[in-house]
């Protein structure tokens, strides 16, 4: 699909390796598409900078200052030198009225990003470390599901990950998440192979999460 947009190298930018494409909480009104290079996604997080994502050719970010015209919500930094198709307002509107089938598919991974994103943000904000790699699991989960519901499911998932992936979405030290992932095999709630978590009951998780975020939330409030 994105092959497609080579009619808007008009909107080319580069950028050099290391050089901040924006930072967090900055006022923005446009948006970028990666033809070349990659980026990577930072945010503070308790005074500590966290690499939330790395992005690769065809992806995009910030497009919530089209969306909702709000603040950057990280900072954007370019591992390489990177060209960017760079889209404000007005040239995304262009780009949706000349390319409608590709308009319509941007809004809707608009969407699913805009809950990703959020959810990643619950888990990197949660405090116990095991509900963290728990809530990882449930979105993992959640990524795969068909959004309808199955009675009959035991709850049992295999995700396609590994122990450095989960470290990676929990925001956490690749070690402690190891130790994590071995105690919980160890209690029988997951089987670790070797690119593969076998949850024994994402339900069960998803009851653990709720305890830990209603935790937090009374330890917060008192």
């Amino acid at each position: 699909m994105f092959e497609d947009l080579a009619v808007f190298n008009r909107f080319a930018c580069t950028f050099q390796k290391e050089e901040v494409i924006f930072f967090e909480h900055e006022p923005g009104d446009r948006f970028y598409l990666i033809q070349k290079g990659r980026v990577k996604i930072v945010k503070i997080i308790g005074n500590i900078e966290k690499i939330i994502d790395i992005l690769n050719p065809g992806e995009f970010f910030g497009e919530m200052a089209i969306l909702e015209e709000a603040p950057r919500t990280a900072s954007i930094i370019a591992l390489e030198e990177c060209t960017l198709l760079e889209f404000n307002k007005e040239n995304f509107a262009t780009l949706v009225e000349g390319n409608p089938q590709i308009g319509i598919s941007l809004l809707k991974i608009f969407a699913r990003r805009i809950y990703d994103q959020k959810r990643r943000f619950q888990i990197l904000t949660m405090n116990d470390k095991e509900g963290k790699i728990a809530d990882v699991f449930v979105l993992l989960d959640e990524m795969l599901s068909s959004g309808e519901e199955d009675f009959d499911d035991m709850g049992e998932r295999t995700l396609e990950a590994t122990s450095n992936d989960i470290a990676h979405w929990a925001g956490i030290a690749p070690d402690e998440c190891r130790d994590i992932l071995e105690h919980l095999q160890e209690t029988r709630k997951i089987q670790i192979e070797p690119k593969q978590i076998i949850v024994k009951n994402i339900n069960e998780m998803k009851r653990f999460v709720s305890s830990k975020r209603r935790l937090q939330e009374m330890n917060e409030s008192d």
